[in-house]
């Protein structure tokens, strides 16, 4: 891994290097989605059944569209016992993490006869997309499915390519059971997506669309956002180390390399103090490369976007973290919770060296959906929040508004809004 100085230069040019990993910097496909979609809306499950075909080699047709009860049962046989209790473990975590965050209606009653409040209402339908491709994630089906289900979503519905051999990765197929997903459908791409937004004979149109995905996927939400609601449109993945030196050089190098393994374009990055640690994770992470399955994707990753940053103080260090923003922040410092109350971005943050950033990917509770490429800074972990909305409640009684009506009335006709005015004036109109 380069190591650099962290300056005002420095700093600029990562940025904008991290920049270029951006999904809206994906524009030349923007008219090959477009097309897809105008194909869906128009052609509906043909055009998936073609899709599916040229895309994933697979010929897919009403008889095996649908995953069927047989299939989940394989899928359960085939990833065995223990693997099954190991999801059931992770599902149980993540639902407890997530029940803490449910919202509850509220009223407030004043003695005037006022009544405000707000009604939470669970989305009806929410589609979820799982990606096949370099890995199947069997997490990240949990991490979207379960907040939904706690939210109280009425239907959950799922998209997934298949293999050439019309079946499902069995990992996803059991972690979505467990999960609690209502209907499987085998096809992918920015297809899927176009599918879940307007609807086919077969597949059911959602309210709202979450999950990850290649560019074309990508894309696609962003093309369908409006016609119904989106989670995210998700970047590659990344991860700054924060530490200073009292970090185990060792644990720094595996953190990095857990994420550098995803994609070619994941950002691995460690801002640091101490120029012995930084030496000393840049000989270990030589070390731990050389043995590791996913070499090649690591070596590009690191090449493009793997940077050791050697900052002056721990302020200067924070203040980096803070404008990059990182989807994972590992704190290794003497006192990570000290340092934790100084950072204002980060999508998940992981105090102290026994907590690795896998341990938020599979197991812990809270979601590994996160904000990525800086967006930290204005978005939120995937949630129960994401799959409710909020109504407003307002009820006044006749004294109440008897009370205001005049200055409402004077508000309307500022704005010219006559009839605004009328509306609340008629109420009143024969008094003297």
């Amino acid at each position: 891994m380069r190591t650099i100085k962290l300056t005002k230069e420095t700093k600029k040019d990562l940025l904008q290097n991290l920049l270029k990993r951006s999904p809206n910097n994906y524009g030349q496909y923007e008219s090959t989605v477009a097309e897809i979609i105008e194909n869906v809306k128009k052609n509906g499950d043909q055009a998936l059944f073609a899709y599916t075909e040229k895309f994933d080699k697979c010929k897919m047709g009403k008889d095996n569209f649908i995953v069927t009860e047989a299939e989940f049962d394989e899928a359960f046989a085939f990833v065995g016992e223990e693997f099954v209790n190991v999801l059931k473990k992770a599902a149980a975590n993540i639902r407890e993490y997530h029940e803490k965050q449910v919202r509850n209606s509220w009223f407030d009653a004043k003695e005037d006869g006022t009544i405000l409040g707000q009604k939470i209402t669970p989305l009806d339908k929410v589609g979820v997309y799982v990606p096949g491709g370099k890995a199947a994630y069997p997490s990240s089906t949990l991490m979207n499915v379960i907040p939904a289900r706690v939210a109280g979503v009425g239907r959950l519905v799922m998209a997934t390519p298949p293999g050439a051999d019309g079946k499902v990765n069995p990992g996803i197929l059991a972690a979505a059971k467990i999960a609690g997903v209502d209907t499987i459908y085998k096809v992918g791409g920015a297809q899927a997506i176009a599918a879940l937004a307007f609807g086919t004979e077969l597949v059911e149109k959602v309210d709202k669309i979450v999950g990850p995905g290649n560019m074309f996927v990508a894309l696609a939400k962003k093309a369908v956002y409006g016609y119904v609601n989106i989670d995210s449109i998700a970047g590659p993945s990344e991860i700054l180390v924060l530490a200073d030196e009292s970090a185990n050089p060792r644990y720094v190098a595996a953190d990095l390399l857990s994420q550098a393994e995803h994609d070619e374009l994941a950002s691995a990055i460690l801002i640091t103090t101490s120029e012995r640690l930084a030496e000393e994770v840049s000989s270990q992470v030589s070390t731990f490369v050389k043995g590791l399955e996913r070499k090649a994707i690591i070596e590009n990753s690191l090449d493009n976007y793997g940077y050791i940053l050697l900052a002056d103080s721990m302020d200067d260090a924070i203040d980096a973290a803070n404008e990059i923003a990182s989807e994972h922040l590992e704190i290794l410092t003497r006192n990570p919770f000290q340092t934790m109350t100084k950072i204002r971005h980060a999508g998940a943050m992981f105090l102290g060296e026994y907590s690795s950033e896998p341990l938020g990917d599979y197991f812990a509770g809270p979601n590994h959906v996160l904000p990525t490429n800086g967006t930290a800074r204005f978005f939120s972990p995937l949630g129960v929040d994401d799959f409710i909305k909020k109504s407003s409640i307002i009820s006044y009684s006749r004294e109440a508004l008897e009370l205001i009506h005049n200055d409402i009335e004077l508000f309307a006709k500022k704005e010219g809004l006559t009839a605004h005015a009328n509306s609340i004036a008629v109420r009143f109109e024969n008094e003297e």
